[in-house]
């Protein structure tokens, strides 16, 4: 379907990818994607895709073998989601640097590096810099550089907008001490999966009121625990949420940058 589409490329990182390739489109152009991984990130994605060193070889030799064209290397740290380890980027580079050169020595013109993405604004800087450094240290001014900065641009342009369907208000002795909850028609299972999976710290913001309510309305600070739909008890998009004053059932409120993976993603040339 994709090459049927106009796609020109795909990445691989096993055989059994190059036997398919090689069956429905052995026309598309690869990039062979390495492991890259960064252990302080929230969510890895090295455990899942991404070829070892010690198989790059064997990998190119298969992918000769079909008469498969490959024309580079592509990578993913996925410093979206709470990596932090800059120096990261420069062992994936390095790694590239290596793959390539097994490449040109069985012949393929290796000319293509795609960097994946994962970037945002929290942490954008130092890691573009660490990764400018290490591609103008290791490969030639020709090389072809890709990026997918998918996050770091949509992050921004979504707003997420919720109503509360549900208020429980503490009567009990802990009164005090415990926020009162508010139940919303979406959750972790939802547009909030990053709770739990990144430690996404969300604050919802009140932002329309219901109006048919006859009881009025405590002005003041509140505090709330917000909760998803469901029965699952960690279905909480927030421990702890202060709004500017009482929320009621039948409220809206909203949550400011809530783009992300799922939302959009760009792909860009960079060279």
């Amino acid at each position: 379907m994709a090459s049927r589409s106009g796609v020109p490329r795909t990445t691989f990182d096993n055989v059994d990818e190059l036997e398919k390739i090689k069956d429905n489109a052995p026309n598309l152009r690869l990039l062979l994607r390495i492991f890259a991984d960064d252990d302080t990130a929230l969510v890895s994605l090295g455990n899942k895709f991404g070829a070892p060193l010690d198989t790059t070889k064997a990998l190119l030799l298969k992918a000769k073998d079909l008469g498969l064209v490959v024309d580079g290397v592509s990578f993913h740290v996925d410093t979206g989601s709470g990596a932090s380890n800059a120096d990261t980027f420069v062992t994936a580079v390095q790694n590239a640097k290596h793959v390539f050169q097994q490449g040109k020595q069985l012949g393929f013109d290796m000319h293509v590096l795609d960097v994946g993405g994962g970037f945002q604004d929290s942490n954008f800087e130092p890691m573009a810099l660490s990764l400018q450094r290490a591609i103008e240290k290791e490969f030639p001014p020709s090389t072809q550089v890709m990026a997918e900065p998918g996050r770091y641009y949509a992050r921004s342009f979504y707003t997420a907008a919720c109503k509360v369907v549900a208020r429980r208000k503490q009567i009990g002795q802990d009164k005090l001490s415990q926020s009162d909850m508010l139940y919303l028609n979406d959750g972790i299972y939802g547009c909030f999966m990053n709770a739990v999976a990144e430690n996404e710290i969300y604050r919802p913001i009140l932002f329309k009121q219901e109006t048919t309510s006859s009881t009025e309305r405590e002005a003041g600070e509140h505090r709330y625990s917000v909760w998803g739909p469901t029965c699952d008890g960690l279905d909480c998009i927030a421990k702890e949420a202060t709004m500017g004053c009482e929320v009621k059932v039948g409220d809206w409120v909203k949550f400011e940058n809530m783009g992300g993976k799922s939302a959009i993603h760009f792909r860009i040339n960079v060279t």
